[in-house]
């Protein structure tokens, strides 16, 4: 039978998040705060189960990143990425995503952030699957600040992983660090369950 290991990404394979860092970088420090207080009552009642997450973060890249050449963002994404692996990754987590791999698991990165930089570390790590919020790109090469097929998140982690993998024929592992991995989790047969601070004791079989 295959196995299968899908790891998130921020909070898991990194210390920390990840996309509020490049959107700073890539649209400035004062344009990414004001978006952001723009946005933060929507964000507080997203949190409270009272709005959509989802809508907040589109609506905060379209103020940060729509109309941006892709080109140049995933230039910008490379470099980001770099940063990332060099920095920014939780070592016991790179080493067990490498436990997998040597044993010829299948492995994946499922997460909410862009693909613009996490295509890179994906890369870098050797991991072919990939699945994460994959921002639009128009016509003329720009970002919309729209994501395509949503965002990567909660129910929509497990969903990409069954659209990708299909659901059954496999035995899956899923690392996660957050309510967002919680479907992802549940859909595992070996789910386990991260903290962002210090090592933890992972199962192994």
């Amino acid at each position: 039978m295959r196995t299968i290991a899908c790891f998130d990404f921020d909070g898991t394979l990194t210390r920390a998040d990840t996309l509020g860092p490049f959107l700073r970088v890539v649209a400035g420090n004062g344009p990414f705060l004001r978006a952001f207080a723009a946005d933060a009552p929507r964000l507080a009642l997203a949190g409270a189960g009272a709005g959509s997450r989802d809508d907040a973060k589109e609506r905060m890249l379209r103020r940060l990143l729509g109309g941006r050449d892709h080109a140049d963002l995933v230039i910008r994404g490379n470099v980001y990425a770099d940063d990332v692996v060099a920095r920014r990754m939780r070592v016991d987590m790179v080493d067990r995503l490498r436990w997998h791999v040597e044993r010829g698991h299948e492995v994946a990165i499922v997460s909410a952030s862009l693909d613009v930089y996490i295509d890179g570390v994906a890369e870098q790590l050797g991991v072919e699957t990939v699945l994460c919020s994959r921002l639009e790109v128009d016509d003329d090469g720009r970002v919309t600040g729209r994501l395509v097929g949503g965002n990567c998140r909660g129910a929509g982690k497990a969903q990409r992983i069954r659209e990708r993998f299909g659901t059954d024929g496999y035995e899956l592992w899923a690392y996660g660090d957050s309510a967002g991995d919680a479907e992802m989790l549940a859909a595992a047969d070996h789910p386990v369950r991260l903290t962002r601070r210090g090592r933890i004791r992972i199962p192994t079989p």
